[in-house]
């Protein structure tokens, strides 16, 4: 079967089209106007250099504290390739796999606006290491996310080079030998080059993207898990009327109650007469705690596709304008703020959560304490609400604001910076977190809603159920609960039911 093509364009990139791209191995390849575009700025720098005696900004000059030393044209090529070299000291644990692929998609992307003054051959090198999976080793640690992410940066693009390591068909080896295979020579950088490369927010970006599209699935398995609690602990479903969201009318709130009328819909359990007139706030309030989770997703993922549609490397080329402007659109303020946001948020999916999950081991409304099926030698879920107790303590830990603090860099030249950079990858730790916690609210509300029986939930919690049981059965006797825990980790990790929305009007 032939591979798909994705090309290239000046047509903005969704969460649709990138999530297609990373699931169905979908190739890259540059539009033709890209191509003209790329040519065009490339052609513009290296007329301006031939016609221009003065200092250009990281062209003909040091970079950060050294801008004011001018170098000689002949020395513009070891410039750029000593610039990645320097730069190239990312440390720590590798990230995921698809956040490389994300960072290499996200260059290419913006390089090919034309705006960045780079070689034709350099942007499809890029192109190339996609399309053959050969992926740059890029760890966790070294961005402030303010000069754009440099020190990940250098460490994607060392393999342009022929230098640092790839993953490759599972491998762990030199850039060198892979490029051996694919009869690829090192690119010889030009003017400005390696500066385009460094200079850019697509670390932080592509981290945005990636805990972005684990969070739209978090924020639709949090309501149905909230919902299948809701109903084994004998809930009621006045607080998700449209009455009372209609008088407080946050578009979230609304959606939440609007989603927990369809998942229940049918419920023998939540239409029964009850003898309690109010639930805890981790069940009544869940409209406003899950839908204000919602409404800031909604605007985080408005800041982070603006960033992955923009140019944000520096200097910038305007060809038209006859222009070279040293900005700064590599400042990632943008992003810290909204990561740390993202974090905050989604942190209270994860909060609500564990309060649920210890009022269904509590011995309240009829279920047994701690779940047991059979008390007294078995101590049931007593410890999974630890686990849950202990991860939501986590992210109150990293949910400390990245983006408050600043060091200066570069001999004060880079004197305030965003630290995105750690925004970005303990925004991701928090989501990975929270599906964790949710994982152990549904392996707790499925066993407590087989103590309902024989009155049934709603027909849509029974078909998630009878997925989910194939998967993980109902608890007789104590087992090994973390095996329970991490297959419910994987069920909601593949799990391809979603609450089915209505098109917007």
């Amino acid at each position: 079967m032939k591979n798909r093509i994705f090309y290239i364009s000046l047509d903005d990139l969704t969460y649709d089209v990138i999530e297609d791209i990373l699931e169905n191995n979908i190739q890259l390849e540059l539009s033709e106007k890209s191509i003209h575009l790329i040519n065009k700025s490339k052609a513009y720098l290296d007329k301006k250099l031939n016609e221009t005696d003065g200092p250009l900004y990281g062209i003909n000059t040091g970079f950060g504290a050294l801008c004011d030393i001018e170098i000689s044209k002949n020395d513009l090529s070891k410039l750029q390739e000593n610039l990645i070299i320097s730069h190239a000291c990312n440390i720590g644990p590798e990230i995921p796999s698809d956040i490389v692929r994300l960072m290499l998609l996200l260059k290419v992307h913006a390089l090919a606006k034309g705006n960045s003054a780079v070689q034709l051959k350099t942007v499809q090198r890029i192109i190339d290491l996609f399309n053959h999976n050969v992926l740059p080793v890029v760890c966790e640690q070294g961005s402030l996310g303010a000069s754009g992410d440099l020190a990940p940066l250098a460490m994607l693009f060392l393999p342009l080079l022929g230098l640092g390591e790839v993953h490759f068909d599972g491998v762990l080896q030199p850039s060198t030998d892979v490029m051996k295979h694919f009869g690829w020579n090192p690119i010889r950088l030009e003017a400005k080059e390696g500066l385009a490369l460094l200079n850019g927010t697509q670390f932080m970006s592509a981290h945005g993207v990636y805990t972005l599209l684990k969070t739209f699935k978090i924020v639709d398995q949090a309501d149905i898990i909230g919902a299948l609690s809701l109903d084994s602990f004998d809930g009621l479903i006045e607080p998700f009327l449209d009455n009372i969201q209609r008088i407080r009318p946050h578009k979230g709130q609304a959606q939440t109650a609007v989603n927990f009328r369809k998942i229940l819909e049918g419920s023998e359990l939540i239409n029964q007469h009850k003898n309690h007139i109010q639930d805890p706030y981790s069940f009544r309030c869940i409209p406003q705690v899950h839908g204000a989770v919602k409404d800031t997703v909604r605007y985080v993922s408005e800041v982070i596709e603006t960033e992955i549609n923009s140019v944000t490397d520096n200097p910038t080329v305007f060809p038209d304008e006859d222009v070279i402007v040293s900005g700064g659109n590599f400042h990632g303020e943008p992003l810290a703020l909204a990561l740390d946001f993202l974090a905050i948020a989604v942190s209270e999916f994860g909060s609500i959560s564990e309060r649920r999950t210890y009022r269904l081991i509590s011995g309240e409304r009829g279920l047994p304490e701690f779940l047991v099926a059979n008390p007294g030698i078995n101590s049931g879920f007593m410890i999974p609400q630890y686990a849950a107790a202990s991860i939501v303590s986590q992210n109150k830990q990293l949910c400390t604001p990245a983006s408050v603090d600043s060091i200066p860099s570069s001999n004060e030249q880079e004197d305030h910076v965003s630290m995105g950079g750690n925004a970005a990858t303990k925004a991701l730790k928090v989501v990975l977190n929270v599906q964790k916690i949710l994982a152990i609210e549904l392996y707790n509300a499925a066993q407590a809603i087989d103590f309902r029986k024989p009155k049934n939930t709603s027909p849509f919690l029974i078909q998630y159920l009878n997925e989910y049981r194939l998967v993980v059965k109902f608890i007789e006797e104590d087992t090994l609960m973390y095996e329970g825990i991490n297959k419910t980790i994987d069920f909601l990790d593949k799990s391809k039911i979603f609450i089915k929305k209505k098109p917007s009007a």
